[in-house]
């Protein structure tokens, strides 16, 4: 029996022509190959080693099947808080939770550590499992563009299952902690601006502009969750403030999305400054007037002192002016200017209604005492303050028998 020694060089798979193939990707060593009785070459091997696929004529190379599912690579402690810091998107989490904050802040109600905390870490947990799915969704995109290609899921530090379960947990978590912590109104929110961010803007983004317009929704839903979970109901300033954060999402993003134009393009999504540069200068700058707008009304809607609408003037006229200035020439000076101090243009805007808002709980509660004080008299007021164990009864009956 004629045998031959070879051994592989190369990766080859299942190579039918032994006369052609050897000399081409074997080269040094051995591998045994035998004379089949039949007068056909087969190769010869280890039962063990032998797939299952093997076929009666060829030279065949074992290859090792990769699972579907693998661990993580980053499972060390430090490594793996890190890795959903960014599978959570940290910075716009962070956004979410102080604009939660600021709506809590602001409500006419009084303020409860026990559930601020509640509502906060919930909205929290809640925003970083609905970053987790919005990554899982769109891996394929994020790698094409320039901006998101070293994100954790496309770089593969993170497993899909790993993503997808972190999101479940935290998702679980969150919406439980708002509903048995705070209220069911709270949950309510929280779960509606999941699905939204996760099942209708997402996809959206790939299919029309309009996902602009839902997504400026998600954005205005946060300060309603603190609103709620504060006062347990929603008023006319609950969503004047939100209408403020929904007016405030299209300069920011629009400015933000101008110099992106190149990446959105590559990876196929429907933004404004990707198939209507027009509309998204134009839009830019009529919703910087909404805001002016909407921050005149909270004194009229009682929400807000008219103190509200002088301060807020120079910061939304300004914002105007920018807006106006990347209107009439957008390039990518004019965008990071408008972009930079949208930045600062919402945390001011935050602290200036929490100064001014119209109704603080502890002073109606002082007001409140004083209207329905029975002794409202200087004599009543002194035996009040100064002689506690008489009452006003007490005197008006000394005073009858006298």
């Amino acid at each position: 029996m004629l045998k031959l020694f070879l051994r592989p060089s190369q990766d080859v798979i299942f190579l039918s022509n032994v006369y052609s193939q050897t000399l081409r990707n074997f080269s040094g060593g051995f591998t045994k190959l035998a004379k089949a009785e039949k007068g056909n070459w087969s190769t010869v091997n280890d039962s063990e080693n032998k797939p299952k696929e093997a076929l009666n004529v060829g030279i065949y190379k074992i290859v090792d099947k990769k699972p579907l599912w693998e661990p993580s690579p980053c499972l060390e402690k430090g490594q793996l808080i890190d890795q959903y810091k960014k599978l959570s998107k940290f910075r716009l989490t962070t956004l979410v939770v102080i604009t939660t904050m600021a709506g809590y802040a602001v409500a006419p109600a009084p303020f409860d550590p026990a559930s601020f905390l509640m509502v906060t870490v919930g909205t929290g947990l809640v925003s970083a499992a609905a970053n987790s799915v919005n990554q899982f969704h769109e891996v394929p995109f994020d790698s094409q563009m320039s901006r998101t290609k070293s994100r954790v899921l496309v770089t593969g530090k993170v497993t899909p299952l790993h993503a997808m379960g972190f999101a479940l947990v935290s998702g679980a978590a969150g919406l439980s902690i708002l509903y048995y912590g705070v209220n069911g109104l709270t949950a309510a929110l929280g779960l509606s601006n999941f699905i939204l961010y996760t099942s209708i803007y997402t996809p959206m983004k790939r299919i029309s502009i309009l996902n602009t317009w839902v997504g400026s929704a998600v954005g205005a839903i946060p300060p309603l969750i603190g609103w709620a979970g504060c006062c347990g109901s929603i008023d006319a300033g609950a969503w004047i403030l939100a209408g403020l954060l929904y007016a405030w999402q299209f300069p920011h993003f629009n400015a933000l999305s101008w110099n992106l134009r190149p990446d959105y393009s590559r990876a196929g999504y429907q933004m404004m400054a990707v198939t209507n540069p027009g509309l998204c200068r134009r839009t830019a700058l009529r919703y910087t007037f909404v805001i002016t707008l909407l921050s005149t009304l909270a004194p009229i809607m009682d929400v807000t002192n008219y103190w509200f609408a002088l301060e807020t003037l120079p910061l939304n006229a300004y914002f105007s002016y920018l807006a106006y200035k990347f209107y009439k020439d957008s390039n990518s000076g004019s965008s990071r200017k408008l972009f930079r101090f949208s930045l600062v243009h919402l945390p001011l805007i935050m602290i200036l209604f929490l100064l001014n808002k119209k109704r603080w709980f502890f002073a109606e509660n002082t007001e409140d005492t004083k209207k329905h004080d029975p002794v409202d008299t200087n004599v009543g007021s002194f035996i009040k303050l100064n002689l506690p164990h008489i009452n006003a009864s007490t005197l008006e009956t000394s005073s009858k028998t006298v």
